[in-house]
């Protein structure tokens, strides 16, 4: 059956970056796009934190880059600081960008870890762009700097969550996509096929569709309380289950920092993601560890500033849908499935959700091949994702909390083992097909957390020393005077994308 009317239930950021995505496939076509949402109905929009595809996403939208920034309160990020992980008092940056650059076939690091052996003493960091901006408090974008010699910025955005829903929402009300007002009452489902034909609001209006986006958040309206999916839950493995997140100001005029800032504590973690006017804060913890009184004193104790809202408290239960599209429904972000936004993937998770829908999807009908290629890509992806979360927790040495012994002596996934076993004998990484996280991400994490290279790749003893010296003398050179010509972040922000005070 042809689709002809797509309905997607709740608004927030999955809801809205759906409908933005989807109004597109509405040029000349006859094909109607409704959100139904409720304003009594709260959201999570603690997800402020992205990763570079996000940007590409904004791209795809033909979004301004200036102009959406300023209407979320937007700042630049070049990676996430994560302190305390792997020890008590250490300290390290994921960045976005690459260790160098490959030399002779090689990811960069197997370099590295030869002319270390030989007596070159300087940390892997300096070879890596944003790192270095990170350090110092600054930022610039590639198109800023016309030359072709000077390594490429790879950066993604700190939002409010909230703004960029409602920004979004006028994106989207503008190419024809219907907001709905209302609470569901009811799903309908179709005697014969199982999907679901409609849903009906409190005040009795009944919405028909061909195909459902489920963006309900946690409780999974359609694709759990209504076809009754069932759930995947990791807590084994990632044991956290509570957060509370609280924003603030920041009243020491500090500037927005590049970067977003995980520090780990005794029975979790906590975020710091700076806007432009206040910093997004939370602390995600597991409550056979830690009582909720607790944890939020620990988060308020560590603010930048006075809390401008109540602690918002959310529990959560880390896992998947056991599928992601069922019949005709598709979950997109909560509905979907959760992991804790260690490694800001919440909002990517809805943003590669969309790009796949998009990709299969044929307004034709739905079928089972769709179906089943959605599945098995987002359940990999999830996957994943499932194991570089599960990295930070089981790589750490820390044995000061009961939290930290059950995270390092648990027992984690074969994947996952093999990786980091691998790493360990030769520093090599094999990045699988599609995989979101490069080589220089699990090399970043994996020697941030402790895990050092015994060994790396023999072909890296062929290259020419003098001749590899030189280059990667080079490269140092080049991204030290990048970083020297770069304004503050703030400066930037003031600039570029100046946003009103909120």
């Amino acid at each position: 059956m042809a689709i002809e009317k797509i309905v997607i239930v709740g608004g927030g950021t999955a809801g809205w970056m759906a409908a933005a995505a989807l109004s597109r496939l509405r040029k000349n076509r006859e094909l109607s796009v409704t959100l139904v949402e409720s304003e009594t109905i709260g959201t999570v929009g603690v997800g402020e934190a992205t990763i570079p595809p996000f940007v590409d996403f904004n791209q795809l939208l033909e979004v301004d880059e200036r102009e959406m920034m300023a209407a979320v309160q937007g700042s630049f990020k070049l990676g996430i600081q994560f302190e305390n992980w792997g020890a008590l008092g250490d300290s390290y940056i994921h960045p976005f960008g690459n260790y160098g650059y490959e030399l002779g076939g090689m990811s960069f690091h197997h370099v590295w870890h030869l002319l270390k052996e030989r007596g070159d003493n300087r940390p892997i960091q300096v070879f890596n762009a944003e790192t270095m901006a990170a350090y110092f408090g600054k930022f610039a974008r590639t198109a800023d700097f016309k030359r072709d010699d000077l390594p490429p910025i790879n950066y993604a955005y700190h939002l409010d969550a909230g703004r960029y829903a409602a920004f979004l929402r006028k994106y989207a009300e503008s190419r024809g996509v219907v907001r709905q007002e209302g609470r569901i009452d009811d799903v309908t489902l179709h005697a014969e096929t199982g999907d679901v034909s409609s849903v009906t609001l409190e005040s009795g209006e009944r919405l028909d569709g061909d195909l459902f986006i489920d963006c309900s958040g946690f409780r999974g309206l359609l694709i759990e309380q209504a076809l009754e999916t069932g759930y995947e839950e990791w807590t084994h493995w990632l044991p956290c289950n509570r957060a509370v997140a609280l924003p603030c100001n920041r009243d020491d005029g500090s500037p927005p920092l590049p970067f977003t800032r995980a520090t780990a504590h005794s029975a979790g973690w906590q975020w710091q993601v700076p806007l432009q006017h206040r910093n997004g804060n939370g602390h995600v913890y597991c409550d056979a560890f830690m009582e909720a009184d607790e944890a939020t004193d620990i988060l308020v104790n560590k603010l930048a500033g006075k809390p401008t809202a109540d602690p918002n408290h959310l529990r959560f239960v880390t896992g998947r849908r056991k599928k992601f599209w069922n019949r005709n429904v598709v979950a997109l972000g909560l509905s979907a499935g959760f992991m804790e936004p260690l490694e800001s993937t919440s909002i990517h998770l809805i943003n590669t959700g969309i790009t796949k829908l998009i990709a299969v999807l044929s307004l034709d009908g739905i079928t089972e091949a769709q179906r089943d290629t959605f599945n098995r890509l987002t359940g990999t992806e999830y996957r994943r994702i499932r194991d570089f979360l599960i990295l930070h927790y089981h790589t750490t040495a820390r044995d000061d909390s009961e939290f930290w012994n059950y995270c390092r002596t648990m027992s984690v996934p074969d994947s996952l083992t093999e990786k980091v076993e691998l790493f360990r004998e030769t520093g090599q990484i094999f990045r699988e097909e599609d995989e979101l996280f490069t080589e220089t991400s699990w090399a970043a994490v994996m020697m941030g957390q402790g895990i050092a290279m015994k060994g790396h790749n023999a072909m890296a003893e062929t290259l020419d020393m003098q001749t590899t010296r030189q280059e990667i003398d080079e490269i140092e050179k080049s991204i030290r005077f990048l970083v020297q010509h770069m304004p503050g972040h703030a400066e930037y922000l003031n600039r570029y994308c100046p946003a009103p005070a909120a």
